[in-house]
């Protein structure tokens, strides 16, 4: 792994299922390296809010229910790299999700003199990750948000603040996890693949604890 440009900022991409800790680890780098955190999601609302070229565009699309075109998403990230606060290099997360989308961002990196200087694949077992996607449950009447994992209700089902029945969103369920699960296999294999034969591919056991994983995380970046 090299450094990812004539500047030495590091672009760093991580990969994981729904449900891996992708985001949380995002924030670690950032926090601990001053790598700016850029995920797609926050990108693509950003740009719709604020009714960029860009945003308009891809409303566009979003308006008649079509998929973002990727040369405007990559425009939306290459946008976004060339902001000041991202001199010491990015964490993209949400981004690339196919390996189409990969190369291209290759080739839009390399018109700058910039490359993706190390890949990480946070790898975590699908029953765990169904426990995590799972574990959200809110209450109808105050919007209160559990999670059976990590802040668990006093009491099994009922809200702490006013004891209503806890409900489980249609995006929390299971067969709804097992649907994102399998979207991200079918999208995500050949992507692993190819970061993996341009020897960019680093794994990590996503199963550990936060402080561990963030702690493999920032040292393998450190030593890029």
């Amino acid at each position: 792994m090299k450094d990812s440009s004539n500047n030495g900022a590091k672009y760093i991409v991580l990969l994981g299922a729904p449900g891996a800790g992708k985001g949380t680890q995002a924030q670690v780098l950032q926090a601990h390296l001053g790598l700016t955190h850029i995920s797609s999601g926050d990108l693509f609302r950003e740009n719709v809010s604020k009714q960029s070229s860009l945003g308009v565009l891809a409303r566009s699309y979003m308006d008649k229910g079509e998929l973002v075109p990727d040369d405007v998403t990559i425009k939306m990230v290459m946008e976004r790299i060339a902001r000041p606060d991202c001199a010491r290099g990015v964490v993209l997360d949400g981004f690339p999700r196919t390996e189409a989308q990969a190369r291209a961002l290759d080739l839009a990196l390399a018109r700058e003199n910039k490359r993706i200087a190390a890949v990480i694949f946070v790898r975590v077992r699908d029953q765990v990750l169904i426990e995590r996607l799972t574990a959200r449950w809110t209450c109808p009447a105050c919007s209160s948000v559990y999670n059976l994992l990590t802040n668990p209700p006093r009491a099994a089902g009922k809200c702490d603040k006013d004891g209503s029945p806890l409900n489980q969103r249609e995006d929390d369920k299971p067969e709804t996890a097992r649907r994102r699960l399998d979207v991200y296999r079918q999208q995500t294999a050949p992507l692993i693949e190819y970061y993996r034969q341009a020897g960019l591919l680093g794994e990590l056991n996503g199963e550990h604890a936060i402080e561990q994983v963030a702690t493999e995380i920032t040292n393998l970046v450190q030593a890029l």
